[in-house]
């Protein structure tokens, strides 16, 4: 045959057909072809205070299912409804091999996307279908994402106190039990040092009378703080501090040039979302380690910060960026530009989220550091395969999948309760009685 004759052949080929390609995936796996037949959605509360969402996609194979996690402790009852009565129509009858392909069309399927409602839902079907993946292939996920490229996840702890001396015992304690790194807090809220006592301060007349945010008295009292706390403890523990967003402008800039003698992990998120520009400035007068986006959920606020290299951690959390295949691009990202991961991962965080970000944690080698949250017994019995926390590192199940179940019987046993305000988080006020962005 003449070689033109042979291409006129193969390009007036007939496509192939689904049923053949499902027969052509059977021959070269050995396994039958796979759909979703059907997607339950399960909240709780965990025992306590949680307010955590799940995903479980029920597949044509008798006992193959994987779990997924929608958490949004603020919109919870949006994201119930989004996952019933939006994605679970759509996802019934597909391919849940198909997880790229599942991820691009789903992340489209709003048409208005990247919204932190959207981005759960994405991100708990992505990893319940991680979790299918796992499950059938007899390895937990992180053998599909390469393997480990650590032996564990290391940690940082929480320490805080009313005063310095309950701060420098706060980080001993932390040191005692096995970990190295350890973020510090003052007082008992975000902004604690920055605050002006109910009532005092010149206030209009008869407005706001609660604790009052002041920029400049933050600036003032947290870098002495810190440098009484490396007086005490030395420069072997690496310490981080969350400002949560509460400064703005030239007030970041100079909180970070006098935060620099201290030889910080990272502040975290130094300026709101919305003033990301400002990082610039910061980089040219000191550098201080940044981290930053834990209230990021469209990949165009954090790009640019990792690019021009304006940021030293980025602190998204798997459940608002859209699952482990955005983690993963993320931290490959990351490392390509010198940037690490520390995914936020504590508070009211859920066990399946956090061995997602496990799973991304220990197998990619932008990884930086991982937050510390421990769980109840309660949750532990309700959720088999929880992650386990030993002397600062995070062990996970070894389990095929993410290695985290539920027992919806269990579960069932600890609904939601009422949402106070909505499930409104907290609004910080400053002297006048405007709000301070958290």
């Amino acid at each position: 045959m003449e070689r033109r004759d042979f291409w006129k052949g193969i390009l007036g080929a007939p496509a192939i057909s689904a049923a053949a390609a499902q027969q052509y995936e059977k021959n070269i796996r050995g396994l039958p072809a796979l759909t979703i037949k059907d997607v339950k959605v399960i909240p709780t509360s965990g025992g306590g205070r949680y307010r955590w969402v799940f995903l479980k996609i029920i597949t044509s194979e008798p006992g193959l299912y994987g779990i997924g996690s929608a958490g949004n402790h603020y919109q919870t009852h949006a994201v119930i409804a989004a996952l019933e009565k939006h994605l679970k129509p759509w996802l019934i009858g597909k391919d849940p091999n198909r997880i790229e392909d599942l991820w691009q069309s789903a992340h489209v399927r709003t048409y208005w996307r990247n919204g932190p409602i959207n981005n759960n839902v994405l991100s708990a079907m992505d990893m319940a279908l991680w979790d299918i993946k796992g499950k059938r292939a007899g390895m937990p996920v992180y053998e599909l994402l390469g393997g480990k490229a650590r032996d564990a996840v290391p940690c940082y702890d929480h320490a805080a106190g009313p005063d310095r001396e309950s701060a420098v015992e706060g980080v001993r304690k932390s040191i005692e039990n096995g970990y190295r790194f350890i973020r510090v807090q003052y007082g008992g809220n975000y902004g604690g040092g920055g605050f002006i006592p109910p009532g005092e301060g010149s206030r209009p007349e008869g407005g706001y009378s609660g604790p009052a945010f002041d920029e400049e008295l933050y600036v003032e009292t947290i870098p002495p703080l810190f440098d009484y706390i490396r007086s005490k403890v030395g420069f072997g523990p690496k310490l981080c501090h969350d400002v949560h967003s509460h400064l703005t402008g030239t007030n970041a800039v100079e909180f970070s040039r006098r935060m620099q003698p201290f030889q910080m992990l990272f502040i975290e998120d130094v300026l709101p979302p919305e003033q990301i520009a400002w990082y610039k400035n910061i980089r040219s007068v000191c550098s201080t380690p940044q981290a930053v986006g834990e209230v990021f959920s469209h990949p165009y606020e954090y790009l640019p910060l990792v690019f021009e290299r304006l940021i030293d951690f980025i602190r998204c959390r798997v459940s608002a960026i859209g699952g482990i295949t955005a983690a993963k691009k993320i931290a490959t990202l990351c490392e390509i530009c010198g940037v690490k991961t520390a995914f936020q991962e504590g508070g009211e965080n859920d066990p399946v989220n956090q061995m997602a970000s496990y799973h991304v944690d220990i197998s990619s080698t932008g990884f930086g550091i991982q937050e510390e949250n421990g769980f109840p017994p309660v949750v532990h019995e309700m959720m088999p395969g929880t992650a386990q926390i030993r002397r600062g590192y995070l062990y996970g199940s070894e389990k095929p999948g993410i290695g985290v179940d539920i027992q919806e019987q269990l579960a069932s046993k600890y609904p939601l309760g009422e949402m106070k305000n909505g499930g409104a988080y907290g609004t910080d006020r400053a002297m006048d009685g405007s709000v301070v962005k958290p």
